[in-house]
């Protein structure tokens, strides 16, 4: 980890922390004010960024590669959540705001790079620029719903239909994800992910 201030790449983490969802619309004066206090992670692909049940939460700016948010229960059984990429946030702010554990982990899928700060710190940043607030929980509320969208469709949609959603909404990254990690996010197995593409039923 090392502060984004000294870090060797520091030119081009600033050109992508410009793209960033929720930073693209900040002045160069509010976007120096909080490159300030953000660390800078590499991760190897299965590095946990949050692990679930914690107290201790950060705000995250994805840089490079792929993170999957994902819940376990006390049999260990898996559910992936959402995956985010380049430009993409990974966040527990709605946790964090209700003062609860953390309900899910974030991972790494790939190699990955990513922008981080304490969430106490993200959160005093966002008061003192209170836009910022509002842009940033809308794009929580959006994140929620569209998890709350693809709880639906894995009890409404047959196999083919669920690989054809993701498609539509996420085509940039189908062939980006490991196919044992986008099978068990469409709650299925990898065999019949591969049967179904072999068929031409995707």
């Amino acid at each position: 980890m090392t502060l984004l201030a000294s870090h060797p790449e520091r030119n081009i983490i600033h050109v992508q922390l410009r793209q960033n969802v929720v930073l693209k619309t900040m002045t160069d004066a509010e976007r120096a004010e909080l490159e300030q206090q953000l660390n800078i992670v590499d991760c190897a692909k299965g590095d946990y960024l949050l692990h679930q049940g914690v107290h201790e939460m950060e705000q995250y700016f994805v840089l490079d590669g792929i993170l999957k948010r994902v819940v376990a229960n006390a049999d260990a059984k898996e559910m992936i959540l959402r995956f985010s990429d380049e430009r993409d946030i990974e966040t527990s702010y709605a946790a964090w705001r209700l003062n609860t554990p953390t309900p899910y982990a974030i991972v790494s899928v790939t190699k990955a790079r990513v922008a981080k700060l304490p969430m106490p710190q993200w959160v005093a940043f966002m008061d003192r620029h209170p836009r910022f607030k509002a842009e940033f929980e809308y794009e929580v509320m959006r994140l929620m719903s569209e998890i709350l969208a693809h709880t639906i469709t894995l009890h409404l949609l047959d196999a083919p239909g669920r690989v054809h959603r993701f498609m539509r909404k996420h085509a940039e990254l189908a062939e980006r994800i490991p196919k044992k990690q986008l099978a068990a996010y469409l709650n299925l197995s990898a065999e019949t992910l591969s049967r179904l593409k072999q068929r031409g039923k995707i």
